[in-house]
Order: C-alpha cells, then sequence, then structure tokens
C-alpha cells in the first residue's frame, strides 16, 4: 500500500448534508484535495484544536487522549486505507510497551486525535486517486526572485471557516446592524456548540 501524507486544509459546512461538515485534506507534495463529509460534533471537535481553544470541560477525544496517555500508549500516525461504498475507513497506529498495532476507527475520530496528538495523517494512494480532486484555485505560479532566476510559489488556497468563525462573523455583523435579537440568538447559538459547560 502507498501511504500519502496529508495536512488538514479546513473545514466547511456541507452544503449537500444538513448539519454536516466538510474536513478538506490536502496532499502534502501535491495538488490533490480529499473532501470528507464529516458530523457536527467531530468537527467542532477538531477545529477546537486547530483553533487552539480549550473547553471547560474535556471532550470526548480530549477524554480519548487522556486515556491513551494515561496507558503509556503514544499514537504514531493516522491512515485514512479504505474507500467501500462511499464510507472511508482510518486505522489508528498506536504503540503500546511491547509492539505496534492499528485500531479501526472513523476518519474524523482518528484526526480529531491526529490534531491532539500532531501526528503525520496518510491516506492511501488508491482512496485519494478514487475520491480525491484536484482544484484550479492552487495554481503554481512563477515569479522571478532578486537574483533574476524564476521560482515557484503557490497561488492562495481558497480557505473554508468553520461554523464557529461564520457565527462570530455573523454576530458582528448583527451587534453593527443593531439587530439585537438576531444576535443574541447567534449568541445562544454558540453557547450550544459546547463552549461552556
Amino acid at each position: 500500500m502507498d501511504k500519502v501524507q496529508v495536512d488538514i486544509l479546513g473545514l466547511s459546512t456541507s452544503p449537500s448534508s444538513a448539519g454536516a461538515y466538510a474536513l478538506i485534506l490536502k496532499e502534502t507534495n501535491g495538488k490533490r484535495k480529499l473532501p470528507i463529509i464529516i458530523g457536527a460534533f467531530e468537527a467542532q471537535s477538531i477545529a477546537l484544536e486547530l483553533e487552539g481553544m480549550k473547553p471547560p470541560r474535556p471532550l470526548t477525544h480530549d477524554l480519548m487522549k487522556n486515556i491513551i496517555d494515561t496507558f503509556a500508549v503514544s499514537l504514531n500516525e493516522v491512515f485514512i486505507n479504505e474507500l467501500r461504498d462511499g464510507t472511508f475507513y482510518a486505522k489508528l497506529s498506536v504503540e503500546g510497551v511491547s509492539d505496534t498495532q492499528e485500531i479501526d476507527s472513523r476518519p474524523s475520530d482518528a484526526i480529531a486525535l491526529a490534531v491532539r496528538y500532531g501526528v503525520p495523517i496518510f491516506v492511501e494512494e488508491g482512496v485519494l486517486q478514487e475520491a480525491g480532486v484536484v482544484s484550479d484555485d492552487e495554481e503554481v505560479l512563477e515569479e522571478e526572485g532578486e537574483e533574476g532566476e524564476k521560482k515557484q510559489e503557490k497561488a492562495p488556497v481558497k480557505q473554508f471557516t468553520t461554523k464557529l468563525e461564520q457565527l462570530q462573523s455573523s454576530l458582528k455583523e448583527a451587534i453593527e446592524k443593531e439587530d439585537y435579537e438576531k444576535a443574541a440568538r447567534i449568541r445562544d447559538e454558540i453557547r450550544k456548540m459546547g463552549l461552556t459547560d
């Protein structure tokens, strides 16, 4: 199996699935992107960790990390290894005292743990070929450097915003328009996201 390392490009709301999010993974040394539809809870868990926000009480993935750490096991990597009937499958590579084992996982849970540990995320080449996309918004630009030689730079990649960022932006806009009723509804929705206990 060929493993391709990927990075998290971002999260965006999924237009095709109400309440779901698209987690966008991007090939580290390439142009392909892999969108994976995940649930709102997992998206929130990933987004909070990426943004460095700590909820007052541990979320499920924080609890899993605490358990893994307590039992002297380490997470080495996450591997999205299969796409079957439209469903992605992943494995956690964990190392115990005596051996390394692979544990079956949903990709969203695996990635939520990967961001907490800072471990690499890999995708099987066949999965990336089948479900990956190359977008037009990442073209290689050539510009001349100081010494007259051409160097390549990547065009800015389209950024995806999290639900929290969208709500915060809407809240700011409602306050600026003095629509305090709408602002109160948005504030309540932010609170329901689990940032308060």
